[in-house]
């Protein structure tokens, strides 16, 4: 005990013994004024015997605003805001004119604005099989916190007015193209995530897409510069995904996802769509400097993020554990950006 403790238990101590008829009287005094006073509002009390304060209107609307962004899945939806305008600035990089920010800006909404409903949509068809997983048993739908209905409905109202907002601000191929990635992932992807572990390469169809988005609003067209783009993010979807699958299968498993197969064949599909794909991403990436659109510091930097990202997914395939999965996941997410950023630089 310190000396503070000491000093108050003595303190205490002292307190009890001293003048017991003024302590009498005082505490006659006070419960003739709290007889005397109005009744009080009563407070209640749990099995703990604390009383429980209210929660007031202001907590619960930032409650149920916390709920209905984490239903749009904004951590997904900042590489997708980043993919997109690489697209963008890319296309935009040879035109003749000044650089269009107001189109930019209304791009990166209407993607935004699709990515988000397409994330609650997808919530709202999981959230039995969310409830059974660790990892998603938390969100707003899973938790029960949130009618389904609620859901639904501002899944379909962010979607239609993306779709709506980026025919009329922008032009109609980048809103197709933003339709045909909300409806391929919701009712191709979504549901074959429960019966073939080929769930991940046709997610990656619809998954590559924001970059063609990007391209499609600021040119008006596709070219073969875009199809790289989009190449680059369809191939590196797999490793991502599979460390993601991996630190997870439990989980996945639980719910009857077959994001992987059960017994030997899970370890070599993991290791097909964490190998093949990083590897075939080292030409991939270094198109642009083949075909005489990148130079020198382009090519260096492509090569060495490329071959860092290969080395991660061949670690995995090699030690299968969770810690290693988590290292690929976080390679994988730090090489996206830098690839693009690299893209962007050396067109400036």
């Amino acid at each position: 005990m310190t000396a503070g403790e000491t000093m108050a238990a003595a303190s205490q101590v002292a307190g009890r013994g001293r003048c017991p008829s003024i302590r009498s009287q005082l505490l006659s005094q006070s419960d003739s004024v709290v007889d005397s006073a109005a009744p009080s509002p009563p407070t209640l009390l749990p099995q703990g015997g604390q009383g429980v304060r209210p929660t007031s209107s202001r907590t619960i609307w930032e409650r149920k605003l916390g709920d209905y962004w984490s239903l749009t899945k904004p951590d997904v939806n900042l590489l997708i805001v980043v993919t997109t305008l690489v697209g963008f600035c890319l296309a935009r990089a040879n035109e003749p004119g000044p650089f269009p920010l107001m189109l930019l800006i209304s791009t990166v909404l209407g993607t935004l604005l699709v990515a988000a409903g397409t994330g609650t949509l997808n919530q709202y068809i999981e959230r039995d099989y969310d409830a059974q997983m660790r990892r998603t048993a938390r969100r707003p739908l899973a938790g029960g916190r949130m009618e389904p209905s609620a859901a639904l409905w501002f899944g379909i109202l962010l979607s239609a007015a993306g779709v709506i907002y980026l025919a009329v601000a922008v032009n109609v191929l980048a809103s197709l193209l933003a339709l045909v990635t909300l409806v391929s992932y919701l009712f191709l992807y979504t549901p074959l995530k429960r019966k073939t572990p080929l769930c991940t390469l046709i997610g990656a169809l619809p998954g590559a897409m924001p970059p063609l988005i990007g391209w499609a609003a600021a040119s008006g067209r596709l070219s073969p510069e875009a199809l790289v783009l989009y190449g680059i993010v369809f191939l590196w979807q797999f490793p991502h995904f599979m460390a993601i699958a991996w630190m997870y299968r439990q989980d996945y498993a639980r719910a009857g996802y077959l994001v992987l197969p059960f017994g030997e064949r899970r370890d070599r599909l993991m290791a097909w769509q964490s190998l093949a794909p990083s590897l075939l991403l080292i030409p991939v990436t270094l198109t642009p400097a083949l075909m005489g659109q990148a130079g020198a510091t382009y090519l260096i930097g492509a090569l060495l993020l490329s071959c860092g990202f290969f080395y991660y997914a061949v670690r995995l395939v090699l030690r299968k554990s969770n810690a290693v999965a988590r290292q690929l996941l976080f390679a994988s997410i730090v090489y996206l950006p830098l690839m693009f950023l690299l893209l962007v630089l050396n067109q400036v």
